[in-house]
């Protein structure tokens, strides 16, 4: 006979930590189960070596505000990231999660663009900026004297009469989330949660119940079992889509994803690391994917600093970096060929893309670094690879950010998609909770409410609001307002 259990969450990464530490809060007497497949949690998209560590709150990336005169999509960002922020501070003062300084550092966010025509392009979007409250405190410069004194790499050896400018968010941050999963799955097993590590799900099956039955495969030894589950969650990166796919659900229909890897070059040199203390972010080249925009990184990992640059795109028909060679084609079906083909057809330069990555030199790649700091010296700095990202295709295009997918009956969701995801983990999860939970939601609002005192209220319409509570979060977490 199978075991039973309330609720089960298919990967270790941020987004599993994340819903299964607010199911815990809201519902403690549930019975929670985590299936991982690799020998320990936060191993792909959530490890802090496989993603740049931006607190992506829209402060510094241009890919989120196309349109320099709309700000509607970098305000929703924003939001999002301070509803983490309040979780994230709550966790803190509840034990969930240790003191913020083991997980997230201030760190400024800034731009940079080369050329007339970026110029008025990041001269316009700072207009428009800094009459939103979220936004507040935003600088601007074409001085190299005072982008020098904000990011000094950034001007060492480059050339007199190079037209550029920056703005810069002082409040900005650099965040661990490998740091960030492991703490709240300590805070899981701790509660009761289990978490079985090295055991990969196989199969989903609805059962006549309207619970699912869960087949799983223990990596070492094979061992075959299986559970029942009133929920399941599957936030198994771009394996999720296999699954949800297993679980025969009509929702994921017509979907399909496509997988892009990606490398950094990083340093550790102290003499580096000292002269740059900002996330650097500038134009993407033309066809590359919105996760592909150049930055240099100040990161902060296990309470050590260095600097990240990149990412320079790979390809892998793997969905994660411990995936199978087979996933691209293993996830083709009649109702997502034609979307699959057609994205394939429109989307040339990003293939023209793609292959220039994939033809780039190590030397190419420093190039390419001397763009944004003209001194660099290659043998400082080594080449790293970073998460696999599978981006979501539908109805012919494909989408770049993240997507939930789950079933008519709120029995089952996946996360599918990239960026600006981690970040975004909060809202997501709860957006999932009003979704999959609807009877129980009203529920669980004042218990939410004490989590996240803005629940529900956006922070950008109300100057006073947003000013409060960030200096609330801020003194919290010890970062800059």
């Amino acid at each position: 006979m199978s075991e039973s259990v309330d609720v089960v969450l298919i990967g270790g990464g941020v987004m599993s930590a994340t819903l299964g530490t607010l199911l815990k809060e809201l519902q403690p007497d549930w019975k929670i189960v985590v299936f991982e497949r690799l020998s320990d949690v936060a191993q792909e998209s959530s490890n802090a070596w496989n993603n740049a560590g931006t607190g992506h709150s829209a402060l510094c990336e241009l890919n989120y505000m196309p349109d320099a005169a709309d700000p509607a999509k970098a305000v929703g960002i924003n939001e999002q990231f301070q509803v983490s922020r309040q979780l994230w501070s709550s966790f803190i003062d509840k034990g969930i999660l240790d003191e913020a300084s083991t997980f997230i550092s201030s760190t400024p966010h800034m731009t940079f663009v080369q050329g007339e025509k970026d110029i008025a392009y990041l001269k316009q979007r700072y207009e428009t900026l800094k009459t939103q409250p979220l936004f507040k405190g935003i600088e601007y410069s074409e001085d190299s004297r005072v982008i020098n004194q904000w990011a000094p790499l950034l001007m060492q050896k480059r050339r007199k009469g190079e037209p550029f400018a920056a703005t810069r968010v002082p409040a900005g941050s650099d965040v661990d989330f490998g740091a960030v999963t492991h703490q709240l799955f300590d805070h899981l097993k701790t509660n009761g949660a289990e978490v079985r590590l090295e055991h990969e799900v196989k199969k989903l099956k609805k059962q006549s119940d309207g619970s699912w039955e869960v087949r799983y495969r223990h990596r070492v030894g094979k061992a075959q079992g299986r559970i029942n589950a009133k929920f399941v969650f599957v936030g198994a990166g771009g394996w999720a889509i296999k699954l949800l796919q297993s679980a025969g659900i009509p929702e994921i229909k017509g979907y399909g994803v496509f997988p892009i890897g990606g490398q950094f070059l990083k340093t550790s040199s102290p003499k580096l690391v000292e002269q740059h203390q900002a996330k650097v972010y500038s134009q993407a080249a033309v066809g590359a994917p919105p996760m592909s925009v150049p930055h240099l990184d100040a990161r902060r990992v296990d309470g050590e600093g260095s600097l990240m640059f990149g990412p320079f795109a790979t390809f892998s028909p793997k969905f994660l970096k411990t995936g199978s060679l087979f996933d691209i084609v293993q996830q083709v079906r009649p109702s997502n060929l034609g979307s699959m083909l057609k994205v394939g057809a429109t989307n040339l330069s990003l293939v023209r893309y793609l292959v220039s990555e994939l033809m780039k030199s190590r030397a190419r790649k420093i190039d390419s670094l001397r763009d944004f700091m003209p001194s660099a010296e290659g043998e400082d700095w080594e080449l790293i690879q970073a998460g696999q990202r599978a981006q979501v295709m539908k109805g012919g295009k494909l989408q770049f950010g993240t997507e939930v997918v789950s079933a008519a009956d709120g029995t089952i969701a996946g996360l599918l998609g990239a960026s600006p995801g981690a970040s975004t983990t909060v809202s997501i999860m709860l957006n999932l909770l009003g979704t999959c939970f609807p009877d129980r939601k009203a529920g669980w609002d004042p218990k939410l409410k004490a989590l996240i005192p803005t629940y529900g209220t956006p922070l950008n319409a109300d100057a006073d609001l947003a000013a409060a509570t960030e200096g609330t979060t801020a003194e919290k977490l010890g970062l800059l307002v």
